[in-house]
């Protein structure tokens, strides 16, 4: 019984683990390339080298952190290649959660898209981009929401961690991007309300480009081309 019960208790310190590191990374608080040992992060974070080890392993499998034999494990990095990668395919699929969701005819969570946008508006009128990449990223998980399609989960969910990364850096880095961000997503929302696939579709496709485009020589700049 004893060892079901710390069975039990080094599964939810591991999973806890997973969550605060995934902060640290996504707020890049843990940066791009830099080497992680289970012992430091087992040292900061108060914890036993077991749930490190088991949480090292799942965000392995989300492609956060990298593992090469003899040279250890590191947070991944950002560059222009990731950036691009990850955007096209942002493009398709978000662009396909906003036209499932403008089918939708859940409008009880549809109503609830205002709420996160006028929190969208207090953080940016307060310049607090942390907490509009919050509601952001929340307005984004309604829509997958409302559009409930399991299999596009399932590919969205294999992006987003990595795509987390760069919505808030741009936020953080760019006031331009928050603005656009701001009043595209208003659009979006408006027609995913409206109950109008193909506009939803259309607007959510341009707003991911536009942003990708307009930013793709600062994330080179910055995080260089990436894997050659």
């Amino acid at each position: 019984m004893n060892l079901e019960r710390n069975h039990k208790l080094a599964a939810g310190i591991s999973e806890n683990l997973v969550s605060v590191l995934e902060e640290a990374i996504v707020f890049l608080e843990l940066a791009p390339n830099e080497r992680l040992t289970e012992e430091e992060v087992a040292e900061r974070y108060g914890v036993s080298r077991s749930p490190v080890r088991d949480a090292l392993r799942v965000l392995e499998r989300e492609g956060l952190v990298l593992r090469e034999a003899r040279r250890g494990i590191w947070v991944t990095p950002m560059s222009l290649r990731d950036f691009d990668e990850i955007y096209r395919c942002r493009i398709a699929l978000e662009a396909i959660a906003a036209e499932e969701a403008a089918r939708s005819t859940n409008a009880q969570l549809k109503e609830q898209l205002w709420r996160v946008l006028e929190s969208m508006k207090s953080a940016r009128a307060a310049g607090d981009a942390r907490s509009f990449f919050a509601h952001d990223v929340r307005g984004s998980e309604l829509i997958y929401a409302i559009a409930d399609n399991a299999t596009l989960r399932r590919l969205l969910k294999g992006l987003e961690k990595q795509a987390l990364r760069y919505r808030y850096h741009l936020y953080q880095r760019n006031q331009s991007v928050v603005d656009l961000s701001m009043d595209d997503t208003a659009r979006v929302f408006q027609a995913i309300v409206d109950g109008d696939p193909e506009q939803a579709k259309q607007l959510e496709r341009d707003l991911i480009e536009k942003i990708w485009l307009e930013t793709r020589d600062a994330i080179r700049a910055e995080f260089g081309e990436g894997r050659t």
